[in-house]
């Protein structure tokens, strides 16, 4: 009787089931350092790769460079010597699953640019073995997986399905979001083969504590990360639209907004605000809005979503000034204190921040503008360094206006509310302001 010889899939899966595998994780910012901690929970040994060596020496001294993390979850991943931190991507022979989590910005035209995904492909099949899984969660247009990674992969004389295992599974973080973590967050997978959507699905199911839902490939999976976000922007800009009409009719929206939401079916609500922010809803939809365009579709709605969130800036700019005029009954430009520069609360994310528009704008009209954002310490307004300022009686005093562009929890609102000459609040802040000339967006 012949030795049977374990397949790759049966070694892989018998290293997952039993907690053997070490898992790599390459690219360790907003998507991938939540990833890489929690399969660090799980008892997994990880490597954690990143070409940015002033994050990996954070890192490698417990430090974090974003808030949802602890300084302490990092130091007790490093305390169980279960996380490693490294630029060295011949780390990668060390390990048995490999998800790549890098950037994918748009060039300037608005096309994709998916070279981070190509550099870690070119080098995952430079040091990568048999027995290995390689799951892609970076959002990215339809056909990404199939017609970009694998062909990189098999340059390594491995067969997809047999030797090693490719998927496609669309990150799921939201940051500042204390109620979806990684942990109970659904996840959706879609393998090449049937062998990569097994092993893939075996796998997530050990990391998080609910459903892993399997779609028939990769390029299904991919789409459905682009429609979570495309449908967000779409609504956004409805909302934003429609702020822009009620504040015309002298209608509060966010009264109407309220008043909708009593509905128990066919409605979902969605609130107004300066613009869309992060690296999602302002990015993601542009690669559904390429894609089409490759094959001869004019994502016509998602170009005029496009257009109605990149005007809401100067629309905010317009209404502020609006009602400095109205209070001052001149049209001079002052001091105007803006709460938040980061996209949204309680983060330390300014990405793609509408609140930097804003900022550029009132700069370029002659306005001195001091910036408050407990979670920012200095940023950058078309190549100009802006450093926050911290919140005072004094500050708040002294401005013009109050424009809330960030509903940070940590603000004292109270205390703005009592020394504001004016206070236009973008975000519809949960305070109840009292402020004799307090608006809303």
């Amino acid at each position: 009787m012949g030795i049977k010889i374990e397949s790759s899939k049966e070694a892989l899966s018998k290293k997952i089931t039993t907690g053997q595998a070490t898992i790599g994780v390459i690219g360790l910012g907003y998507v991938g350092l939540p990833l890489a901690l929690e399969i660090v929970k799980k008892g997994y040994q990880v490597i954690g790769i990143d070409k940015n060596n002033e994050k990996i020496a954070k890192l490698k001294n417990g430090k974090s460079y974003i808030a949802d993390i602890s300084n302490a979850i990092i130091g007790e991943a490093l305390k169980e010597e279960k996380f490693e931190t490294t630029t060295d991507f011949s780390k990668l022979v060390c390990v048995d699953v490999i998800i790549i989590c890098v950037p994918t910005p748009t060039a300037a035209d608005g096309t994709p640019n998916i070279s981070y995904i190509e550099d870690a492909a070119e080098a995952i099949v430079q040091y990568m073995s048999a027995d290995t899984l390689i799951i892609l969660e970076s959002t990215t247009y339809p056909g990404t997986t199939e017609e970009v990674v694998q062909p990189i992969l098999e340059k390594g004389d491995y067969v997809i399905g047999q030797d090693i295992f490719l998927t496609y599974s669309p990150e799921r973080v939201d940051p500042g979001n204390i109620n979806f973590t990684v942990s109970n967050t659904p996840k959706v997978v879609g393998g090449v083969t049937e062998a990569c959507l097994e092993i893939s699905k075996l796998f997530y199911e050990t990391i998080v504590n609910t459903n892993v839902y399997t779609v028939s490939n990769p390029k299904v999976a991919e789409m459905e990360k682009l429609l979570e976000n495309t449908f967000r922007q779409i609504n956004i800009a409805l909302v934003n639209e429609l702020s822009k009409i009620c504040y015309k009719m002298n209608v509060d929206v966010w009264e109407v907004i309220e008043a909708a939401s009593t509905k128990p079916y066919g409605f979902m609500p969605f609130t107004p605000g300066p613009g869309v922010g992060g690296h999602c809803i302002p990015i993601d939809p542009k690669y559904l809005l390429w894609a089409g365009q490759q094959h001869g579709i004019t994502a016509s709605l998602i170009e005029t979503a496009d257009k109605i969130n990149e005007s809401m800036p100067s629309f905010v700019v317009e209404r502020l000034e609006n009602y400095l005029i109205a209070q001052k009954n001149e049209h001079k430009a002052g001091k105007i204190v803006v709460i938040g520069v980061t996209y949204k609360p309680n983060i330390n994310d300014f990405r793609e921040s509408p609140a930097l528009h804003v900022i550029q704008e009132l700069m370029e009209k002659q306005y001195v503008v001091m910036v408050v954002d407990p979670y920012i310490e200095t940023f950058s307004v078309n190549y100009c360094d802006i450093n926050t300022v911290p919140l005072s009686k004094q500050l708040i005093q002294e401005a013009d206006a109050v424009l809330i562009l960030t509903n940070h929890t940590a603000i004292d609102y109270a205390m703005v509310d009592q020394n504001a000459a004016l206070i236009f609040d973008t975000r519809s802040t949960h305070f109840l302001f009292s402020n004799k000339n307090y608006y809303k967006l």
